[in-house]
């Protein structure tokens, strides 16, 4: 069954000076402050446009490896997944990187790097984000 996620985003003023609200309509759990300034400086208590596609792609991601090293038979104890996203004005996102430790019992350092790099291919995040370069540093706890 498809299932579709909402948010919403309320923006006043002109780009530079102006400020905007998104709001996590689906789950319900915030409102967000947004800026120009929170995008290309400091984001200063805001976030970022950016910081929400990181959200997203580590989330995806995280579950995209759990479900692989399942599927393997060596599902993860734990899994601690870091995006950052590289925004440059005037340039938009120049790339994103992964970052994920694993504590799985029973894998080796070179399968568990094989089944995190299939995650990032094949995660619906990354899937939809192929237009920049994603890299990853892979490593058990």
């Amino acid at each position: 069954m498809a299932t579709t996620r909402t948010a919403q985003t309320h923006w006043e003023g002109a780009l530079l000076d102006g400020a905007g609200k998104v709001t996590l309509e689906s789950s319900g759990v915030g409102t967000f402050d947004v800026s120009w300034a929170s995008r290309a400086e400091e984001a200063n208590g805001k976030t970022s446009p950016e910081e929400l596609i990181a959200a997203a792609h580590s989330s995806c991601f995280s579950m995209a490896l759990s479900a692989g090293l399942a599927k393997a038979g060596t599902p993860p104890t734990a899994l601690d997944t870091k995006a950052d996203v590289t925004f440059q004005p005037g340039e938009g996102i120049t790339g994103i990187h992964l970052t994920v430790v694993g504590t799985v019992d029973g894998i080796s350092a070179e399968d568990f790097e094989a089944a995190a790099q299939g995650a990032k291919a094949n995660c619906p995040v990354s899937q939809a984000l192929t237009g920049t370069t994603i890299t990853l540093d892979a490593s058990l706890a």
